[in-house]
């Protein structure tokens, strides 16, 4: 405990304040009652709940809990807690009442992956400068142990490579793409009836929850400071039908994936590259074969080889089983008197996408006349950037003896055709530099996808 602190040492009783009483709050609040004797014994003290900050007392909510423990006050709730549940979301007033329980060595369980990934660096320090516990198992991927693992049982590895399907939202999306064949907009739709997706599904499907998750990933896998300005984030907007079912043709799937590597960054040695965007994977890796609104982490490293775990990415009970595995946790340390660091070790650079090496699949629109494939092939080469794969489809309506209009005649010769090509490994800058030629040749109507590789 901090020189000064107002805790007791090593109390039998520990108090707990939780802010946010909603979905994950209410649960969480639930099995704190309901299981005091069982959670007592495992984490060798009485765990109280001494109160559930919200902003408005009389609220409906789905669990049914006493309604005396219900408060708007959060503040003096914080100012007599040994230990504090933080999920409330958002950035204020929640790194206020953080900071406000580290400062008196009272330890902080959190769900806030945006606070997190915005400004954990000032948490962390806090908590180390205080002798405070900071855990937030929740913050990525609801009930997946996967923050303990890198924290703990891999902090003696050296973690190469982080791969997850972080964002159950977008996984349900695309998998739902996938197996009926449907577009974005009418899967999205459904998403949102089923309540997989919020009405205004923003921080889903353009990444943004997976690049604050994906941030977190780096920082603890390659103990540097990675913030969401460091993501480079794409979403899933862009991904079409067509996309899905050339991925398909190809043996392939479409993953929104978060990933975070170890990449050369010159005399400087190592960097770190952290990104998300909608990535193909072939059918056989661990990662394809996730469905529906689950999360995976795939994790590479150099003597434990390839690890993964999988699990419900969200929801009020699965989420709280990961917060109530924090409390626990943070609980025996408190009556231990151990608490755990929570900052980071050394600073890596964070280099940008154009220093990473990946594959690429490139889809073209292009008039269907000899020699175009030849000059789309020759571009590929001056690049240096090498073809592993290249499919063709003639357009279908050639096919049902359709005519095409004068002016489509003209202009095409027989009609058009679609190139798919599938890159060796080469470097993001090579690849932007090629598709970015494509796009200038007058034998290509239009660049119909540009979407990642990973895998193979």
């Amino acid at each position: 405990m901090a020189e000064g602190s107002t805790l007791t040492e090593a109390p039998r009783v520990l108090r707990v304040a939780l802010l946010g009483g909603g979905t994950v709050g209410s649960q969480v609040a639930r099995i704190l009652l309901d299981d005091a004797e069982a959670l007592a014994a495992r984490a060798g003290a009485r765990l109280e709940l001494v109160g559930i900050a919200v902003r408005n007392v009389d609220a409906p909510r789905d669990v049914e809990l006493p309604r005396e423990l219900y408060t708007t006050d959060a503040e003096s709730l914080v100012a007599s807690a040994d230990l504090v549940i933080e999920l409330m979301g958002g950035i204020e007033p929640a790194r206020t009442h953080i900071i406000a329980a580290l400062r008196r060595g009272a330890s902080v369980v959190t769900g806030n992956k945006a606070l997190l990934a915005q400004d954990g660096a000032t948490l962390f320090d806090e908590a180390d400068a205080h002798g405070a516990e900071l855990n937030f198992e929740a913050a990525v991927a609801g009930a997946i142990p996967i923050i303990r693992p890198i924290r703990e049982s891999l902090s003696g590895d050296r973690i190469t490579r982080v791969l997850g399907i972080v964002n159950g939202t977008t996984n349900f999306i695309l998998d739902a793409m996938d197996t009926t064949g449907a577009q974005f907009e009418d899967v999205l739709a459904e998403a949102q009836r089923l309540g997989y997706a919020e009405a205004d599904p923003t921080a889903d499907v353009e990444g943004l929850d997976a690049a604050a998750k994906a941030a977190i990933l780096a920082s603890l896998a390659f103990h540097t400071r990675v913030t969401l300005e460091d993501v480079r984030c794409e979403g899933i907007t862009g991904v079409t039908a067509s996309d899905i079912a050339a991925a398909q043709d190809a043996g392939m799937t479409i993953k929104l994936l978060a990933i975070a590597e170890l990449v050369p960054a010159g005399a400087a040695g190592d960097g770190v590259s952290v990104r998300v965007h909608p990535t193909l994977l072939p059918a056989k890796h661990p990662l394809a074969a996730v469905r529906g609104a689950y999360n995976a982490v795939f994790v590479e490293a150099e003597n434990a080889g390839a690890l993964m775990f999988y699990g419900a990415g969200a929801g009020g009970a699965p989420t709280a089983s990961a917060i109530m595995g924090d409390v626990v946790t943070t609980a025996r340390r408190i009556i231990a008197g151990s608490p755990g660091r929570a900052g980071t070790t050394r600073t890596l650079p964070i280099v940008g996408l154009e220093s990473v090496t990946t594959s690429y699949s490139i889809g073209l629109e292009v008039a269907d006349e000899p020699g175009v494939l030849s000059r789309v092939a020759q571009v590929f080469a001056d690049h240096g950037v090498s073809i592993e794969t290249m499919r063709q489809k003639l357009e279908q309506k050639i096919g049902r003896g359709e005519v095409l209009p004068a002016a489509e005649e003209g202009a095409h010769g027989a009609g058009r055709a679609e190139l798919r090509f599938v890159t060796h490994r080469a470097s993001e800058a090579a690849l932007a530099a090629t598709v970015a030629d494509i796009k200038n040749l007058d034998v290509v109507e239009s660049v119909t996808s540009v979407l990642r590789v990973e895998g193979i």
